[in-house]
């Protein structure tokens, strides 16, 4: 009996969770539904470190809504930090086929590293990683679908939970992808 009341409270707490994401969606807009994405196990491999999840960090109202605040800004900090690198990153307006994988590798693997360094490569960080990829590309035009397919193409399934991947595997990741959106192979006098 009790093992089946501790699960009622943790649905209770998910679905407060999740009250608390459409609140600020609403709000303040999409941009907001990543904001519980905390790093390990309980956060969906994330980056967020002022929220664990529903069932450590909820509590008390005021303890609660303080968490959700610093989590919510957290997840701001990230996405700017990441439209500064998106930015960086992009290959140039008018860049040829080979420029163009060249600048697409690069991201890539810059931005698998910054994952990888901002998750531990903890319990699911691949698929933030997934995500941000499909966002680099998407902010460079690719369409979302096209984009999330290059990604989960380049990927492969190779990331695995709790594992950094190798040098080797980063620089092969950045170089299929490149290869897959441009059908040129990155040149490397750069």
């Amino acid at each position: 009996m009790e093992l089946e009341s501790m699960a009622v409270g943790e649905r209770a707490q998910e679905r407060a969770q999740g009250g608390v994401t459409v609140l600020l969606a609403a709000r303040y807009g999409r941009w907001t539904c990543g904001w519980h994405w905390a790093v390990g196990e309980g956060g969906g491999g994330g980056i967020v470190i002022s929220w664990c999840c529903a069932d450590h960090s909820i509590g008390e109202p005021p303890a609660t809504a303080a968490k959700v605040i610093a989590s919510l800004l957290e997840w701001r900090d990230w996405l700017e930090e990441l439209a500064e690198r998106f930015a960086r990153l992009a290959p140039p307006a008018g860049a040829d086929a080979e420029e163009r994988s060249w600048h697409l590798e690069r991201a890539a693997t810059r931005l698998v590293t910054v994952v990888v360094d901002r998750t531990g490569a903890e319990c699911g960080w691949y698929g933030l990683c997934r995500t941000v990829l499909t966002w680099f590309l998407s902010s460079t035009g690719m369409g979302p679908e096209s984009a999330k397919d290059a990604v989960e193409t380049a990927i492969g399934g190779r990331f695995k939970s709790w594992t950094e991947p190798s040098r080797t595997l980063v620089d092969t990741v950045g170089e299929d992808l490149a290869v897959g959106v441009t059908g040129e192979q990155p040149y490397r006098d750069r």
